[in-house]
């Protein structure tokens, strides 16, 4: 029998966070994060991190947990987020996925082997004939076709990790597979998959808000700390949506009004590409938060996810 998990997902600042804690701690779950920045020690303000208070109402996990200066990727959250399933489950309790992190989550959804991808050698020579007679660019102007989400997070001077994420990408392994059905779903988990969402409007005053606040809450000095620590914008950790921007500034290549609008433009971005990226969830209820009362939501949401978890015919963990 397949394993009941909930998967709240959606754009930044949509809502998550606040959403996810009031179901887990209501349907009795713990929370999983697929935040590919949120894994990461002291990066607590530009990843939005659940509050103190957040953390304490229920369980948490992969939030906080590795170092920023090692490489983290899909397959280490795969491997990792299945055993911490397997534990959540083993205690009688519900698995909350949070997160806007697509890959991540698909690595839950679908039959997605990174061990076994392999390197696909006449492909790469390809492309490093490519990087040699093109440059970079022309290297993530291919993975921006193939992966867009993976082409914000690699700069286009790292041509090994253009390599491999254009490899990955083109061997069906994320992206648009799952729309065109040529992955085939895990049958482990059997998912209630939720969107939330906002209105395009009041998504974006709510993230220029949020960066408004994150430079209030000392972004700046979370940044410094870091660049201090050692890490530099070579580390992939550096590359996540408004550490990039802000060491910038501190590195010198213009001023603290340009990072903070830079910072806004990415997010929207961001938030556009996640929303792109949800859609293709066929399965996914979505609920627009949108002046709406947070009781009342909750409520309605929490009555949808009850009819999913127990009138499926095929009940599991």
């Amino acid at each position: 029998m397949r394993s009941k998990i909930l998967i709240i997902a959606g754009p930044t600042a949509a809502g998550k966070t606040k959403y996810a804690a009031a179901l887990a701690k209501t349907l009795n779950g713990e929370i999983l994060s697929a935040d590919s920045m949120q894994i990461y020690k002291y990066m607590d303000i530009g990843s939005a991190k659940p509050s103190l208070e957040e953390l304490s109402t229920v369980p948490h996990h992969l939030i906080g947990e590795a170092d920023p200066m090692d490489e983290w990727s899909a397959a280490l959250y795969q491997r990792e987020a299945k055993q911490r399933i397997n534990q959540i489950l083993l205690r009688g309790k519900l698995p909350v996925v949070v997160g806007g992190t697509g890959l991540y989550i698909n690595s839950l959804l679908y039959e997605m082997d990174f061990a076994d991808s392999g390197a696909n050698e006449d492909l790469r020579k390809e492309l490093q004939y490519l990087a040699e007679n093109k440059g970079g660019q022309a290297l993530h102007d291919r993975l921006k076709k193939a992966d867009p989400l993976s082409a914000e997070r690699i700069h286009p001077n790292n041509v090994k990790r253009l390599i491999r994420a254009i490899e990955v990408a083109e061997n069906g392994e994320k992206g648009i597979p799952p729309l065109s059905g040529s992955l085939e779903k895990n049958r482990d988990y059997d998912p209630v998959l939720i969107g939330l969402g906002l209105k395009r409007e009041v998504l974006y005053d709510r993230i220029e808000k949020r960066v408004d606040a994150m430079m209030d809450a000392g972004l700046l000095d979370e940044v410094s700390g870091l660049l201090e620590r050692g890490l530099t914008k070579d580390h992939n950790s550096m590359k996540g949506i408004g550490y990039k921007e802000i060491a910038g500034f501190i590195n010198g290549e213009y001023g603290i009004d340009e990072a903070v609008k830079q910072i806004k433009q990415n997010t929207r971005n961001y938030a556009k590409r996640q929303i792109t990226w949800f859609r293709r969830y066929e399965d996914m209820k979505w609920f627009d938060l949108t002046n709406v009362d947070f009781d009342q939501s909750l409520t309605e949401i929490t009555e949808y996810i009850r009819s999913k978890l127990y009138t499926h015919s095929e009940q599991g963990g």
